[in-house]
């Protein structure tokens, strides 16, 4: 499984390509970056990480140079205030119009009492 992921040249995936947790140093995912406060900045992928999984095809995950990485863009008064309106409406249950403190689950499309009244009405 090891030989399948370990392609450092790029000559089979098109990509340089390394088994799970065997990046080298200063390649990044896009999730360490943020850990680290950066983002990728613009910059094309510089290589790959690949980790076979048995009956389904392979995890794969993008890996960035950190060296290149750009700093997080801050978070202005506007976008605050958008993020707060997104989050109020995925609360607000469509059929009630009240917040019902929690996210409305997309499987129900409203929240739990007006889903299942009747076993509201029991309790």
């Amino acid at each position: 499984m090891f030989a399948k992921c370990f392609d450092p040249t790029g000559a089979r995936h098109g990509l340089p390509t390394y088994p799970w947790r065997y990046a080298p140093d200063g390649l990044a995912t896009r999730r360490q970056l943020r850990a680290r406060g950066l983002r990728p900045g613009g910059q094309s992928i510089a290589a790959q990480i690949m980790r076979p999984r048995y009956r389904r095809g392979p995890l794969v995950a993008y890996l960035y140079r950190v060296d290149r990485a750009k700093p997080v863009r801050p978070m202005t008064p506007d976008k605050w205030a958008a993020l707060a309106k997104a989050n109020r409406a995925r609360r607000t249950c469509p059929a009630c119009r009240q917040d019902a403190g929690y996210v409305i689950p997309t499987s129900l499309g409203m929240c739990v009492p007006c889903a299942y009244p009747e076993e509201q009405r029991a309790v």
